[in-house]
């Protein structure tokens, strides 16, 4: 089994990462350069990242685990994050995880049309 980030689809981690791309040119070419600051750590920020750790173990043990828990989980770990250097690997994470979802997504067999009505 090689481990070559494209989860079982032969060219899936470059198309998504293409689309990441063209999603932030596009992103650059509507609003700009954009220096704002992180918003980041701050008053119940931990504990909020804590509940989603604690959601995701949850539904792990309950065999209920989804995309969504494992992404929020990511999300409010960088959001509870102040030290630069850790929030940009956080991000790196929340980034990984969105990539690997949008991967899943792509290796789901395509729906089947429905049935046209009268």
């Amino acid at each position: 089994m090689t481990h070559d980030g494209d989860a079982g689809v032969p060219g899936s981690l470059a198309r998504a990462l293409e689309d990441v791309a063209a999603e932030r040119a596009a992103q650059d070419a509507r609003w700009g350069m954009q220096i704002l600051p992180d918003g980041t750590g701050g008053d119940g920020a931990e504990a909020e990242s804590d509940r989603a750790r604690q959601e995701t173990e949850t539904a792990a043990r309950a065999g209920r685990l989804t995309w969504r828990h494992i992404l929020a989980e990511e999300v409010r770990e960088a959001f509870a994050e102040c030290d630069p250097e850790l929030l940009r690997a956080e991000l790196v994470q929340v980034a990984a995880v969105a990539v690997k979802w949008i991967q899943a997504l792509d290796r789901r067999p395509a729906p089947h049309p429905a049935d046209p009505r009268p």
